[in-house]
This record gives C-alpha cells, sequence and structure tokens, in this order.
C-alpha cells in the first residue's frame, strides 16, 4: 500500500519494527519502530518516558517526509 500511496504523489513514511520487509514492500522512507508488538511506544516504562519516545519517532517521521529522496532511506532516531 505505501508505494500505492506514494504513485499518487503523497509521500508516505512506513515505521515499521521489521525493517526487511519495509525494503521488501518498497517502502521508500523507513523509520524503525521500537518493537514489534509496540512499534510506537513501550509499556515497560514510566508515561512520561514512552511519551519521550513516542515524541521521537512521530518527529523523525517528519523529518523523513519532509526529507528528499532517491533511493530506499532507513531513518534512525
Amino acid at each position: 500500500m505505501v508505494k500505492e500511496i506514494e504513485k499518487a504523489g503523497l509521500p508516505v513514511v512506513h515505521v515499521a519494527s521489521i525493517l526487511p520487509i519495509s525494503k521488501t514492500v518498497g517502502a521508500n522512507r523507513i523509520v524503525p519502530g521500537k518493537a514489534i508488538p509496540f512499534p510506537l511506544g513501550n509499556p515497560k516504562v514510566s508515561k512520561e518516558e514512552e511519551k519521550k519516545l513516542r515524541k521521537k519517532i512521530v518527529e523523525k517521521s517528519l523529518e523523513a517526509l519532509s526529507t528528499d529522496i532517491e533511493d530506499q532511506t532507513v531513518f534512525k532516531w
């Protein structure tokens, strides 16, 4: 679905915990998630720490959206 949305002219960021799958499906902008069951969080930490983690991932995703790329790119946080 990521590739189809981009074909329509909309940039997409794929936040995923398993990077090889993101690459295989053809995602161009990839941001690693935290863990398979919780890509955007970590329920084992305090709510404050989890909020910081989520903010970091979302900020990196916004950076990826605004970056011109030519090949698949992983934006590490």
